[in-house]
């Protein structure tokens, strides 16, 4: 068993990781899609969603991360950091400009297993790249140094807790059936509205810190130098 300064910091890391939009707002849509079954296409995606992140944790704690170290030398480069100062400006002006509010969705034609699987990959690719609290497990698991077997449980445990809403959501939708639905829709409207409103702000941060990067790294604000302005942004 892991020691408890290691074990308390990453269970509350796996209850903030519950609250994914993405993961809760699919689920919510299958339960109210109305199919005759509903747990087949919920568990295969739901599964997909935690087996990619359980084995995106193991190629991280076994040090695949050292990959990024070395992709990191190549903003030093000027094209690179230009490079940074577009795409971080055009993310930066499309958070302002993305529409946050809920739209109709298409109903896909079925739930096929395979379907889902591939909703479950796009799901974790999408999200991968932002998921803070995984990352902050990771880091905590890999400085207290744990062995293989430790490290292995905690992180099943974390991806089976961090799946665990749609779960009980399926519970609850099995004991009480069209009971639910209205409170189901209206979740899902708030989960719709508020993950819209959640990613504008994640793509202006992430703008603004490619942007405010790139620029520093390309001297454009040699300028302001004195201000300070430039070393907090090289600190970035």
């Amino acid at each position: 068993m892991p020691p408890w300064e290691v074990l308390l910091p990453v269970a509350g890391l796996a209850l903030l990781d519950t609250l994914s939009p993405a993961t809760i707002g699919i689920s919510l849509y299958v339960l109210l899609s109305g199919a005759r079954s509903v747990a087949r296409p919920l568990f295969a995606f739901l599964g997909t969603v935690a087996l990619f992140y359980f084995v995106l944790g193991c190629a991280l704690m076994l040090g695949f991360g050292f990959l990024l170290d070395t992709l990191g030398g190549a903003a030093d480069s000027a094209p690179v950091s230009w490079a940074m100062v577009v795409l971080g400006g055009g993310l930066l002006v499309y958070s302002f400009l993305a529409p946050t509010k809920p739209r109709a969705q298409r109903r896909p034609a079925s739930f096929r297993t395979v379907a889902m699987i591939g909703l479950g990959l796009a799901t974790g690719l999408l999200e991968g790249g932002t998921a803070f609290p995984y990352f902050g497990a990771i880091g905590i698991m890999t400085t207290a140094e744990l062995p293989a077997t430790t490290w292995l449980a905690v992180l099943a445990a974390y991806n089976v807790v961090m799946v665990l809403p749609p779960i009980l959501l399926y519970l609850g939708h099995r004991a009480l059936g069209e009971r639910l639905r209205p409170r189901l829709e209206r979740w899902r409207s708030k989960v719709e509205a508020g993950s819209r409103e959640a990613l504008a702000w994640i793509i202006g941060l992430v703008g603004f810190f490619l942007l405010a990067n790139g620029l520093a790294r390309t001297g454009a604000l040699a300028a302001v130098e004195g201000s300070g302005f430039v070393t907090f942004l090289n600190g970035l």
